[in-house]
């Protein structure tokens, strides 16, 4: 795709829009409008159009990603739905996995469901494991609870049937007469949304696509008119969690597979980095003003799920969420990014996050109402960013604010002066980060000192240094535009759709001749989206399945070849499936079976070519634009920094830190102890200098 490309990245408290022109890039940063969220977008278009001199009916795409369907989920604000299901199932998505996430809390609670109990229905109708039909879908039954439904006025409707995801006759049928009956009301069903084995995490996912559709679809279709009306008639294309995009009609049907986009777009961009620097081991790093996310990325791929748990509610432990069957790239998520608000808590220990100021009202030193200390305060009060140049000088920053809120909440209470309070709360910030980080590396095996560290988004390069310095890590890459990375990240990412299906097969006794009508049959429906937004004539194909011994409960992703599959096909991947299975349990079990269980195919536009980066020579130290007085956590005091402006640097020139690099969407702080120069592609390379 070539021309002028539009790529906008909706955050919690930023809007970051990109324009891309065949010969220059121009980036903004404007607060994001919470309440029409489609102004903040045309708001920020308005500025890198007007900075490129380029018309709205010469734009050849636009990309977009937002955290819109997160929120709604999240904050509980999406349609009121109703959920319909086989008769002796109503409290399927209650009951959960029926077990508790935190055994020792006696307080605990769970979160509650996103369906509650009144509009939870049942309809007799029963199709077994095998698909022979145990009792007819009751049709007056049905059209009884349409007239239910409709009193109770609900505007979403989710269907989830027993064995749907391999039988899902039943459940068009039910949609059929519900429609019928409620003409003005969004029906989804399973079978559509998420035609997978296992009810619970099934009916979750359909029910929340359900939540969010009106919503989202009506935000898209506005989105859609107010570009329409400037003359922006170009193709709009969605991000998707799992690192794909799709078009704007899918996204509207199933806006549940938007609920990562941001996070996924900057994955992209780190795995790109990982090709360009020819960085085999990469920790991406992104830090917004809402969240921070972590992400490994091995030898150029990011890891990817298929189960994602939205809205945790209890300490940010795995099982307090709601669970969403979806692809998406596999990353750590904590509340602790620009807006994230500190206190003093009831033991006296400082603790930031999960709660954000957002862009309304925003961290104290906005100006606009706020009066809680943030991390962006703090920043500002140890003199980490320059309040005259924020946002490229759009958002004027007052210090005073954000040194009296610190004194007030954090200083006053703890008996803290000075820089102190501020110091404390970004300390306490980069820890968190820091845990999180060496748990989520811990738990699937890797060394994260091994990893290089790709950092961006807004607060990112702030902390990055200082991340590194608690991480063990030796080495920091900043690329260009990192505080809009991860919009930049939306214009590196392919066209993209995955089918998937569960299918349970014995791979001994493997049918093989209706394995292969089946994946070319998902194959077939993925190609049909995906040609849609381009020609079919460069399209890749990648094929994946989970497999697991006969009666286990849980799998292990094994690929699949592109091709007609035969029998020692099927051997090899057995063979692939157990030496996975020693490689991370250290056994294999001979006498058992091996099954799938569910298959994916996922159809998309090749990748765009990379240009790896080249040695840079030696240059002069370049001279610093200003100096100021910055907090040095890894010398424990403030200390006089020079500070640098990004584009006056030339490749190669070193920079001994402790030292300010400053650009209009962020700043870089490197810190003592660490080098930093330019490659030859413009990314800024910290590097440590122990031994």
């Amino acid at each position: 795709m070539q021309g002028n490309r539009l790529a906008a990245d909706i955050g919690g408290t930023f809007t970051d829009v990109v324009l891309e022109t065949p010969v220059q890039r121009f980036t903004t940063k404007v607060l994001t409008t919470p309440q029409a969220p489609e102004l903040g977008v045309l708001q920020g278009i308005e500025v890198v159009l007007k900075e490129a001199g380029v018309k709205p009916t010469e734009i050849s795409n636009f990309i977009h990603g937002t955290t819109l369907a997160t929120n709604a989920l999240i904050e509980r604000k999406g349609a009121v739905t109703a959920f319909v299901t086989t008769g002796g199932f109503r409290d399927i998505l209650e009951m959960g996995y029926e077990k508790r996430f935190e055994q020792y809390d006696v307080f605990m609670d769970k979160p509650p469901a996103l369906v509650p109990r009144p509009l939870r229905f049942t309809v007799t109708e029963r199709i077994s494991g095998n698909g022979a039909v145990l009792q007819k879908l009751d049709e007056a039954e049905l059209r009884g609870v349409a007239q239910q439904i409709k009193a109770s006025g609900a505007t979403a409707i989710a269907i989830g049937f027993m064995h749907a995801y391999a039988y899902p006759q039943h459940e068009r049928r039910a949609r059929e007469i519900l429609a019928a009956e409620l003409p003005e009301v969004t029906i989804c069903i399973s079978a559509e949304v998420c035609p997978e084995m296992r009810e619970y995490e099934r009916f979750s996912t359909t029910t929340a696509n359900a939540y969010v559709r009106p919503l989202m679809a009506g935000y898209l279709m506005r989105l859609k008119d107010k570009l329409h009306e400037q003359g922006m008639d170009c193709p709009l294309f969605l991000m998707m969690s799992g690192g794909g995009l799709t078009t704007l009609d899918q996204a509207a049907r199933f806006p549940i597979r938007l609920v990562e986009s941001g996070p996924a777009g900057g994955a992209i961009l780190a795995a790109r980095v990982a090709a360009e620097c020819k960085l085999d081991h990469v920790l991406c790093y992104d830090m917004g003003g809402t969240t921070a996310k972590i992400c490994l990325i091995d030898d150029g791929v990011p890891e990817r799920a298929r189960l994602f748990e939205v809205a945790r509610i209890y300490r940010n432990m795995k099982g307090s969420g709601l669970p969403v069957r979806i692809p998406v790239i596999e990353l750590v998520e904590i509340g602790a990014g620009g807006g994230s608000i500190a206190r003093v808590d009831a033991m006296g220990r400082v603790t930031v996050g999960p709660d954000s100021a957002g862009s309304d009202p925003g961290p104290a030193c906005y100006s606009l109402g706020g009066t809680k200390p943030t991390v962006t305060d703090a920043n500002i009060a140890i003199g980490r960013i320059d309040g005259d140049r924020f946002a490229g000088g759009k958002i004027k920053l007052d210090k005073s604010k954000a040194e009296a809120a610190l004194r007030e909440h954090v200083g006053t209470p703890l008996k803290l002066d000075q820089h102190w309070p501020a110091a404390a709360v970004t300390e306490i910030v980069d820890e968190n980060m820091a845990n999180a980080a060496r748990v989520h590396a811990i738990e699937r095996g890797k060394v994260i000192g091994r990893y290089t560290m790709v950092a961006f988004g807004g607060s990112a390069p702030l902390h990055a240094g200082r991340l590194a310095q608690k991480l063990g890590l030796g080495r920091v890459v900043i690329p260009r535009g990192a505080g809009v990375g991860s919009a930049i990240g939306f214009l590196r990412a392919p066209i993209a759709f995955e089918v998937v299906r569960s299918a349970r097969v014995v791979i001994d006794l493997a049918d093989i001749a209706t394995v292969n009508a089946m994946l070319k049959a998902m194959k077939d429906e993925a190609v049909a989206v995906v040609e849609t937004a381009v020609p079919v004539d460069s399209l890749r194909e990648q094929r994946i399945v989970d497999v697991r011994y006969v009666g286990q409960g849980h799998e292990l992703r094994v690929e699949v070849p592109n091709k007609v599959l035969g029998k020692d096909d099927m051997i090899k991947l057995r063979e692939s499936f157990e030496a996975q299975y020693r490689q991370i349990y250290g056994m294999t079990l001979q006498d058992i079976n091996v099954e799938t269980v569910t298959w994916s195919v996922t159809v998309s536009t090749p990748d765009e070519a990379v240009v790896p980066s080249r040695a840079s020579p030696k240059a002069a130290a370049p001279k610093p634009m200003g100096s100021r007085t910055v907090y040095e956590p890894g010398l424990g005091r403030p200390v006089e920094m020079p500070v640098y402006w990004r584009f006056d640097l030339s490749p190669g020139a070193p920079i001994a830190g402790p030292a300010v690099i400053a650009e209009d969407e962020t700043t870089t702080i490197v810190p003592s102890g660490f080098t930093a120069a330019l490659n030859d592609l413009g990314y800024i390379v910290m590097e440590s200098t122990a031994s």
